[in-house]
């Protein structure tokens, strides 16, 4: 929930030449075993291309992936030939950057219309940077500012309430007001200890175009709920 964030993995021609011709493996199932050092990092190599695989799920074929992992390993030539390797490549990157694309206008289309609908509802405040704000509980004592850490519990929902990160099921966390996503540092600024928020961000005050490459994906509009439990001295 800093400011700072990593692009979306984008699947490149070089990301599937390298799949292909080192042989990266594919995850282990349930039934594998996970004793040994040497298969554990087999499973890490595994959940590590998945993860980067994953705008690609629907159009990967898991018999021919595993096929093209195993030909690389054993040193096999291709079974197709290499124009038509790259030529599938192409296009298939150009599919999914595409999807990505269609993707994250989608999800900027869905914030906006939230907010724009949200920004009626009764409770609801808007600040001049667009950020959404209720008061669930006021506070009491100094305002926080830009400089002061806090101590505080916090929920961080997606529009669909998948809940991406909280301190609510452990101990309370404490940030720097100003080393957070500019729109929870502003709603902090607007809070003092006991007070109960919740801040809904548009997506230029959250993570932006590039999202976080994990569960908030670029152009997404986030709820939280932050309570300031003090200011810690």
């Amino acid at each position: 929930m800093s400011r700072s964030t990593g692009l979306k993995p984008i699947l490149t021609l070089s990301l599937f030449a390298g799949l292909l011709a080192l042989g990266a493996c594919e995850s282990p199932g349930g039934n594998a075993s996970l004793e040994t050092g040497d298969q554990k990092a087999s499973y890490g190599i595994g959940l590590q291309m998945g993860g980067q695989l994953a705008p690609a799920e629907t159009h990967i074929d898991l018999e021919a992936f595993v096929a093209g992992i195993r030909d690389g390993m054993a040193g096999n030539d291709p079974a197709v030939s290499q124009e038509e390797l790259q030529m599938a490549l192409e296009a298939l990157n150009a599919t999914i950057q595409e999807e990505m694309v269609a993707e994250a206008e989608k999800v900027a289309a869905e914030g906006e219309a939230f907010l724009a609908e949200n920004a009626n509802k009764e409770g609801v405040t808007v600040t001049e940077s667009g950020l959404q704000y209720e008061v669930l509980r006021e506070g009491e004592g100094p305002m926080l500012a830009a400089g002061d850490r806090a101590l505080l519990h916090y929920r961080g929902t997606l529009l669909d309430g998948t809940e991406f990160d909280g301190s609510y099921d452990g101990d309370p966390v404490e940030f720097d007001v100003s080393g957070m996503i500019p729109g929870f540092s502003e709603g902090m600024q607007l809070m003092q200890p006991g007070g109960h928020y919740r801040l809904f961000i548009p997506s230029d005050l959250a993570y932006g175009p590039n999202g976080t490459g994990g569960v908030i994906g670029p152009n997404a509009t986030l709820i939280f709920e932050v309570e300031i439990l003090e200011i810690v001295q």
